[in-house]
Order: structure tokens, then C-alpha cells, then sequence
């Protein structure tokens, strides 16, 4: 196999089978046979309306894996999408909801609101960074718990619609703000799911924001700035990049994408945004960014695992399975597929030093 596929491939591969037989050891413990549960979770994950559920599942995880990846590409860990989406999604549910506009400008509007909001909560610690050092991680965890609370406070107080109803919530969007659901092109193709199960047609901007991702990082000028300076950062300002600009951008841009992280869920399915919002979508994403290498389509792959496992966790519990050990596989894949990656870099590494002496050794002999 070429070496440029080995890593991204074998690394993952092994990671996986290292995952589902701890987890089996796991099952073990607790008196349940790992091939029955296995089996339950491939027949049950596999069905139609799972399938719709796994896809759903994995958009905003593969939204937030990109917002991750953009940071890693230039030696950035920003732990802050959490954050970032969660003080978007209340506020572009809001200006949804209050608005009435044609379909386009209206979804368009949202979108926006949602972008412009987690980009300004990501330029605050990139300029935290840039002029007085502070630490991304640090600063973008502290910013975590604040837009937590401030988006609470918001929606209490300013964002709320009132109601009845005991769910605090925004206004809900009208149909001109909400995304349609693809499941009349499924039932083109012959494929009926159940009422309550619907493709959305978020599934196109998630497409389209992975190949932004890549014509910005591999075709484009910011890109190569951007990785230069993650490979080699006084090397990249010796060649004229400036290291601060570069850091500010990369996180406005980072914290830019966060914020579509909670579309899915308001344009697609709940329509507003509600106290009991999704959760955990942002530190999930750092999980499928690193199983993805950062790579548009190995994040794919990876959210996609993620929502699979999601979804046919829910049959464990029906048969007096513990759930929690999908959690533990999604926890050792994560940490075996670090491990096997730098582990297949080393062997690649100790192999090309070895050509390398060999090949000068021959030459050597030669003259």
C-alpha cells in the first residue's frame, strides 16, 4: 500500500478493532456477550429511519470537527466552539423568529447572524493571544462557561417568547426560515422512511462548508500562510507572514464556523432555540476532528461513526445493555487512533531513514 494511504487508513482501521475489544471486555464484565450486542447495534443502526438518524447526528459534529481543524492547522486548539455555538444558535434563533422575509434572504439572514456572532466570540481569544498572551485553550475554556451563561441570561430575558409553555424558548422561525426536508428526493429513489424521520437539506452546507475548508487550506494563499505557520512559524515570518494577523484570522474564521454548529438543529428540526438545546456538539468535534486527521472527508468518516454509534446505542438500552459502553468506544477510538498514527508515522519515518542511508551507500560505493 502507498504510504501516503497507509496512515490515514490503517490507523483508523486499527484503532477501531482496538476500541470494540476493549469494549467487549467490557461487556464481559458485565455478563453480556459482546457478538449478541454488536449484532443488535449493526441491525438496528442499519435500518432506514437509522441511517436518516446517523446522518443528522453527524452534521453539526462534522460542522464542529472543521471549526476544530482550522485551528490545528496552524497549531491552535480551540476548545471554545462549544462556546461559540452556543451563544450563536440562541441570538440567529432569535433574529429568525422575529423576522419575515422571502425563503432565501431569510434562511440567508439566520445563517449569518449565526456566523457573525461565533466569529466575534472567536476574535476575543485570538486577541487575547496576540496582545497579552494569554493561552487559547485557557481563554477559550474561561469563554466557554461565560457564553453558557450569557446565552442563558439572554434568553431569559430578552429572547424569550412568551408562553405556556414550560420550555424557555425563542420565537419559533416560519416556514420561509426553515429548511426543507429532502426526504421527497428519498422517496423519488424508492425509499420510504417513517413519519418523524427527515433528511435536512443542512446536509448541502455541510458539503459545501467541507470544500471551503479544503480550497482555503490547500488552494489558497491564507492556507499556506496558515500551515506554513503551524509547520514552522518563525520560518513562515521570516518569509513575510505575520504571526498575529494570522492567529486572529484563524480564530474569527474558526469561531465563524462554530457558529453554524447549532443550525442544523434551528433551521431543521426544533425551529427556535429551547433551553434544552443539544449539548457537547463542540468538544465532540475536537474527538472527530483528531479520528479525521483534519482532513474534510476523514472527518465525514469520523462524524459519521460518531452518529452511527449514537444512534444504535439507543437499542442497548432496550435490551438491558449499559449504553454508556458506546461512550467507552468512542473514548478509546479517539485516544487508539492518536496512538496508531504516530505510531505508523514513526515505522513510516524509521523506513524512509533507512532508504535514505541505503541509497547513499549505493551511491557511495558507485563513485
Amino acid at each position: 500500500m502507498n504510504n501516503k494511504w497507509l496512515v490515514p487508513i490503517v490507523a483508523p482501521a486499527v484503532a477501531l478493532v482496538f476500541a470494540f475489544a476493549v469494549a467487549a471486555l467490557a461487556l464481559l464484565l458485565v455478563d453480556v456477550n459482546p457478538l449478541d450486542a454488536y449484532q443488535s447495534m449493526w441491525e438496528f443502526g442499519t435500518t432506514t429511519e437509522s441511517l436518516i438518524s446517523t446522518v443528522t447526528r453527524a452534521l453539526p459534529l462534522y460542522v464542529s470537527a472543521l471549526a476544530v481543524a482550522v485551528g490545528f492547522k496552524m497549531g491552535l486548539f480551540n476548545i471554545g466552539v462549544e462556546g461559540q455555538y452556543l451563544i450563536a444558535a440562541p441570538i440567529a434563533a432569535w433574529v429568525g423568529g422575529v423576522v419575515d422575509l422571502p425563503a432565501p434572504l431569510h434562511i440567508g439572514l439566520v445563517l449569518v447572524t449565526a456566523i457573525t456572532v461565533g466569529a466575534i466570540w472567536g476574535w476575543i481569544p485570538g486577541e487575547l493571544k496576540v496582545r497579552r498572551g494569554v493561552h487559547e485553550v485557557i481563554s477559550t475554556i474561561m469563554l466557554n462557561f461565560i457564553a453558557i451563561g450569557l446565552g442563558a441570561y439572554l434568553l431569559i430575558n430578552f429572547l424569550q417568547e412568551e408562553s405556556d409553555s414550560l420550555t424557555v424558548a425563542t420565537p419559533l422561525i416560519g416556514d420561509s426560515g426553515r429548511l426543507p426536508s429532502l426526504n421527497p428526493v428519498l422517496e423519488f429513489f424508492g425509499i420510504e422512511p417513517r413519519a418523524g424521520f427527515e433528511l435536512g437539506s443542512f446536509l448541502f452546507i455541510a458539503i459545501i462548508l467541507g470544500v471551503i475548508f479544503h480550497l482555503l487550506v490547500t488552494r489558497s494563499r491564507f492556507g499556506f500562510d496558515l500551515r506554513a505557520s503551524g509547520v514552522n512559524a518563525p520560518a513562515a515570518r521570516a518569509s513575510g507572514v505575520d504571526p498575529n494577523k494570522m492567529i486572529v484570522r484563524t480564530m474569527v474564521i474558526s469561531g465563524a464556523i462554530a457558529g453554524l454548529v447549532g443550525m442544523e438543529r434551528v433551521l431543521g428540526f426544533f425551529h427556535q432555540y429551547t433551553s434544552d438545546f443539544p449539548r457537547l456538539l463542540g468538544f465532540n468535534g475536537i474527538a472527530v476532528a483528531l479520528l479525521g486527521r483534519n482532513h474534510p472527508v476523514g472527518m465525514a468518516f469520523g462524524a459519521l461513526l460518531f452518529g452511527f454509534m449514537d444512534r444504535s446505542a439507543l437499542i442497548l438500552d432496550l435490551e438491558g445493555v449499559p449504553r454508556e459502553i458506546v461512550t467507552i468506544i468512542q473514548g478509546i477510538v479517539v485516544l487508539a487512533v492518536v496512538i496508531a498514527y504516530e505510531v505508523i508515522a514513526r515505522i513510516l519515518q524509521r523506513r524512509a531513514v533507512k532508504a535514505a542511508a541505503a541509497a547513499t551507500g549505493e551511491l557511495a560505493e558507485a563513485t
